[in-house]
C-alpha cells in the first residue's frame, strides 16, 4: 500500500536505470563559488561542481541528466550535465534567483525571483528558455511543485503570501497571506494523490506550521523545543531559527531542523509527536534523503560540513567537509560516467 505521504525533497526519477545511474547529494555552499556531489554510498565527496558563484538553489531532472543551480551574482538558471558536472546553459532570468523547482515531466522549472515586485520565472527545458514571468506578491524565497504536480508553489519571505501557479496554464491559481515570511516547506497528500497539507516554517518562528492545501486555513502550530542548559543562538539566524524540513520515505517521519540549537527534530506523522531530538553542526539548514531513504543528509552552514543521520537510529554517522556555508540540498538518481 503507497503510503499518503510523499516526500517532497528529493527528486527521484521513474524512467528505468541503468548502470550508469547513480544516486547522489547534491549540496550548494551558498558562500562559495563551487557546489559538492557527494556519493550516499560511501559517504564521501565524488565531485565538484566548479565556477557558480553564490550558488542557492538546486533540483535534479527527472530522468537524471541534468542539475539545475540558481545562480545569484549572474541572474541566471544554470544547466548542468551530469556526468561531466560542466555548466552547459546559463538561462537569464528577470532577477537576482533564490530556490527552484522542477516539474515531475522535466519539462519546465519554476524559479523564484527574490527581489521586488515578486516573480516566478518559468524555464522551457527543452529549448533552455525563459518563457515567462508570472508575477506574484512579493520578493520569492522558495518555489515548489507539489507532489500531484499541478502546483508551483512560492512564498515570499517580504510579505508572508503564499502563491499557488497553476502547472498548466502558469497562472496563478491563488495566494494566501500568513503571518509573517514563508520559509522552506512541504506538502503531503490525500489517498487520490491530491495534495493534502502545506507544512512551512516562518520568519522569526522556531517550529512549523501545518495548513490545509485546498482552504488555506492554518490546522496547527508546532513550536519547536527549547534545549535545558544551552542559550539559544542568535548570531546569523537571519530571521529563520527554523530553516528546513524533509518528510522521510516512508511518509513516517517529518524532521525539522533548529538553527537556535543546532539540532534536527523527528516528529511522528500523521499525530506531530516529537519523537527525538538529534544533535548536528551548527546552523543547519536544509535536509535531503536519497531514493533508498536509508540517511539523511543536513547542510551545516556554521560547521561547514554535511552531516548523515541514520534514519533508523536517528544518530549521526558522518560528518562530511564541504564549501562555504553550505545551506541548500537536494538529493536523487543521476547519470555518471
Amino acid at each position: 500500500m503507497i503510503s499518503k505521504y510523499v516526500l517532497f525533497g528529493a527528486l527521484v526519477a521513474v524512467l528505468p536505470l541503468s548502470a550508469a545511474m547513480k544516486a547522489r547529494v547534491i549540496q550548494t555552499n551558498a558562500a562559495g563559488d563551487n557546489i559538492h556531489v557527494i556519493d550516499p554510498a560511501t559517504n564521501k565527496v565524488v565531485g565538484v561542481i566548479e565556477g557558480i558563484e553564490v550558488p542557492h538553489g538546486t533540483v535534479i531532472s527527472p530522468d537524471g541528466r541534468r542539475i539545475y543551480v540558481t545562480e545569484e551574482a549572474t541572474r541566471t538558471m544554470d544547466a548542468i550535465d551530469a556526468k561531466t558536472l560542466k555548466v552547459i546553459k546559463k538561462v537569464l532570468l528577470s532577477g537576482r534567483p533564490n530556490n527552484l523547482a522542477v516539474t515531475k515531466d522535466g519539462r519546465k522549472v519554476y524559479v523564484g525571483i527574490a527581489q521586488q515586485p515578486g516573480a516566478v520565472d518559468v524555464i522551457d527545458t527543452a529549448t533552455m528558455m525563459n518563457i515567462k514571468s508570472v508575477p506574484v506578491q512579493g520578493a520569492i524565497h522558495n518555489v515548489y511543485v507539489t507532489p500531484d504536480g499541478k502546483y508551483a508553489v512560492s512564498g515570499s519571505v517580504a510579505t508572508g503570501v503564499i502563491t499557488a501557479i497553476d502547472t498548466t496554464t502558469d497562472t496563478v491559481a491563488w495566494s494566501w497571506k500568513e503571518t509573517s515570511g514563508i520559509r522552506p516547506m512541504i506538502f503531503t497528500t490525500n489517498p487520490d494523490g491530491s495534495t493534502k497539507e502545506m507544512i512551512f516554517q516562518l520568519s522569526n518562528f522556531h517550529g512549523f506550521v501545518v495548513a490545509d492545501f485546498a482552504t488555506q486555513k492554518e490546522t496547527r502550530r508546532v513550536t519547536l523545543p527549547d534545549v535545558p542548559g544551552m542559550d539559544r543562538e542568535t548570531d546569523g539566524i537571519q530571521g529563520a531559527p527554523a530553516h528546513g524540513l524533509i518528510i522521510t520515505n516512508d511518509g513516517k517521519t517529518l524532521w525539522s531542523t533548529s538553527k537556535y540549537y543546532d539540532y534536527a527534530a523527528a516528529y511522528s506523522l500523521p499525530d506531530y509527536k516529537l519523537v527525538k531530538i538529534v544533535q548536528v553542526g551548527s546552523h543547519p539548514e536544509w535536509l535531503t534523503i536519497p531514493p533508498d531513504g536509508k540517511n539523511m543528509y543536513v547542510g551545516c552552514a556554521g560547521t561547514d560540513t554535511t552531516d548523515v543521520i541514520d534514519n533508523k537510529t536517528m544518530k549521526v554517522i558522518a560528518k562530511i567537509p564541504v564549501g562555504f556555508v553550505p545551506k541548500r540540498n537536494t538529493s536523487g538518481m543521476i547519470e555518471t560516467k
